[in-house]
């Protein structure tokens, strides 16, 4: 925070600058500590020198004693609105890099925006330098009209909803007012700065919240140029941090999330919302939801909105699902298929035929019992039911969504949400690479516009690209089948052969052993491939030269769903409505690479495998994803914080901290979407 004595220094002590530096060294000389003393300036050095240094000790004692949690420049006054890092490189480009820094920084004060860059010196690991950025009032105004954010104009008359009955029986799952509606409700209307005084300016710190601050350097950081390489200019801070000229770029949080934060900071928004929602004691509450839009934006919050509704409408799908498995589990013992395959009179005296050329025996149909009781359970009377309720219980999903998406666009503001991002978030890489203009119909305006005959070979190159890697993917399917036949028909002999495990082999038979073993397996090649795939798909779809951010998530989500779709559940359709199929009958056997008889269905059927596939698929994306996207963080936040949390008396700035989180990454939400 700033210190108004200093400015006083400035304009009071400018010829007496000598006298006063002695005289302030004097009464804080014995209060300093040994490393604050080694600051002091020699009496031999100039006055004029001396004032000057003096002035930068003055501002690093003020950094000593400056919260923490500071969102604001040192003056106290100006908020941080983005941060910039980087470190020193002594790489053969560390000269590129720095002139590129250099060039990019000059060019977003010619913005308008305004920088201060903290030394590597004051940093917690002594190496990373920090550039902190401002958005001045007419900077906000003018680009808050070019990106056509809508702003208050008058405050909402409409009364909020009133208590209902049903409002008090939810009273456990329900927040309290003042979280569920933290700010009043307004009419807006796209911002204009020549009609300011339109707009409930009550402050021009405070009237556009932070996530439009955001929103706005970081347009201007996506479009500044920092020189020309190659006969091309280039421009971005995406660039920049691709080679890693930049280490990040991110905004600020509020302040940490285990505390409210101290005046002069704003209100804690984010506190507050790990209070009433971030921590799993929390589950079964509402959402905060006008919270979470105020303080992430729009698109974040609206996945928040449709995570939760999902969720709700998937609990009366698992009720069911439950009730049908219990029905299952009731009436096993009633079962005639599986009673008839147990009983020693029927199932015991029925003698099969080997499964497998060779080394395999002939068995008896009762050895199966077990595993046609679990196929029961998932496959009985009520199957049938829960498959036609499901099929209602879609189509009843995607009308009450569009009634949910409808009325939310009311109360958030967001009526042509989707146009205004159409038409004003051009992508910079499209625009840089346009060299044609034409007449937009609606806006009256030049605009940047690609033919088609200059995108069509990058679409054939992302066919046969899509095309390749789900061949890919089945290939690795028939890999697995060709695993799962010669696993087992090691296993049925080795099993026959070996009398210790006849007591085992009741309920681990060599199929349930090798679809177990198989579906591991099938997941492991399927996290590999999506891994490889999620890049080149991404490289891919840049190439294409998407002209918005929305029809670039639109190209990438197509390409991730077709492939996804083959990938995880191309073994589930094999098992499901390929194999046991085409065995043929003893004596004239059908065999994969006039090798291995084709695989056939436990006689219970093939759903227990089935079961088995998808549980292994569905646990597994489960499990790697929360170690992905919860434990990895959290570990990874709390190893580069340890030094902090060990000498809680070293400054270790809001940005400094922000800086050592987990970053999201542009397509963070993208992947959220794409995983529910």
């Amino acid at each position: 925070m700033g210190d108004p004595n200093l400015l006083e220094v400035l304009t009071e002590e400018g010829e007496h600058a000598n006298k006063h530096i002695d005289y302030s060294f004097q009464m804080s000389e014995q209060s300093l500590s040994s490393r604050e003393t080694s600051f002091l300036i020699n009496e031999e050095t100039t006055p004029a020198k001396r004032f000057n240094l003096f002035l930068r000790r003055r501002l690093m004692f003020q950094k000593n004693q400056q919260s923490k949690d500071s969102i604001f420049f040192r003056d106290g006054i100006r908020q941080i609105d983005f941060v910039l890092s980087y470190a020193d490189d002594i790489k053969k480009d560390a000269e590129l890099k720095a002139e590129r820094r250099k060039e990019f920084e000059k060019n977003l004060r010619k913005t308008g925006l305004e920088l201060e860059i903290e030394d590597k010196r004051d940093s917690e690991d002594g190496r990373t330098y920090f550039v902190k950025i401002h958005a001045p009032w007419e900077v906000l105004v003018t680009y808050a009209e070019v990106l056509g954010i809508k702003m208050p104009i008058k405050e909402s008359d409409i009364p909020r909803p009133k208590q209902t009955p049903m409002s008090y029986v939810l009273g456990p799952v329900s927040l309290p007012t003042s979280v569920k509606y933290p700010h009043p409700e307004y009419f807006t209307a796209q911002f204009s700065r020549h009609r300011q005084e339109l707009f409930l300016i009550e402050d021009q710190a405070t009237f556009f919240p932070s996530s439009s601050r955001n929103r706005i350097v970081y347009y201007i950081l996506s479009r500044c140029p920092f020189g020309i390489e190659d006969g091309k200019k280039r421009f971005g801070i995406e660039r920049l941090l691709n080679s890693n000229t930049y280490s990040s770029a991110y905004p600020l949080h509020d302040g940490q999330y285990w505390k409210p934060s101290e005046p002069p900071n704003p209100t804690n928004e984010r506190y507050i919302l790990h209070q009433n929602w971030a921590r799993f004691s929390y589950f079964y509450k509402e959402q905060p939801l006008d919270l979470i839009k105020n303080y992430y934006g729009e698109k974040i919050g609206i996945y928040f909105v449709f995570l939760g509704f999902y969720t709700e409408m998937l609990s009366f799908a698992a009720v069911v699902g439950l009730a049908c498995f219990i029905y299952g589990l009731l009436s096993m013992e009633d079962n005639t298929s599986s009673t008839e395959i147990c009983d020693p009179e029927i199932g015991g005296q029925m003698i099969m035929c080997p499964l497998c050329d060779q080394v395999c025996d002939y068995w008896r149909l009762n050895s199966t019992c077990l595993a046609s009781k679990f196929s029961h359970l998932f496959d009985n009377e009520s199957t049938v039911f829960f498959a036609i309720f499901m099929g209602i219980w879609v189509t009843l999903f995607l009308e009450f969504w569009k009634q949910r998406q409808a009325r939310l666009e009311y109360e958030w503001d967001l009526v042509d949400f989707e146009e205004e991002q159409q038409q004003l978030q051009l992508r910079p890489e499209f625009e840089a690479m346009c060299k044609h203009r034409k007449l937009n119909p609606v806006t009256k305006e030049m605009e940047p516009y690609m033919p088609l005959y200059a995108r069509i070979p990058w679409y054939f190159l992302s066919g046969a690209t899509v095309t390749l890697w789900m061949s890919l993917v089945v290939t690795s399917m028939v890999a697995v089948i060709v695993y799962r036949l010669s696993v087992f028909a090691t296993l049925a002999s080795f099993m026959e052969s070996d009398a210790s495990l006849k007591q085992v082999k009741s309920f681990l038979t060599p199929q349930i052993t090798t679809s177990l073993t198989g579906s591991c397996l099938n997941f492991i090649v399927i996290l590999i491939l999506n891994f490889f795939y999620e890049k080149i798909s991404a490289w891919i779809t840049k190439m294409e030269i998407p002209r918005t951010y929305q029809e670039y998530e639109s190209s990438l989500t197509l390409k991730m769903f077709l492939f996804q779709f083959v990938n995880f559940y191309s073994s589930c359709f094999y098992v499901a409505f390929f194999k046991g199929k085409f065995v043929g009958y003893p004596g004239k056997y059908t065999y994969l690479f006039d090798e291995w008889r084709s695989e056939e269905c436990d006689p219970g059927g093939c759903l227990i495998e089935l079961t088995t596939q998808l549980t292994i698929i569905m646990t597994g994306k489960q499990i790697f994803g929360n170690i992905k996207e919860a434990i990895y963080p959290l570990a990874l936040n709390w190893w580069r914080r340890r030094k902090a949390r060990t000498n809680s008396e070293k400054l270790y700035s809001r940005w400094e901290q922000d800086h050592d989180l987990e970053s999201f990454g542009p397509l963070g939400l993208f992947y959220e979407y794409l995983e529910t």
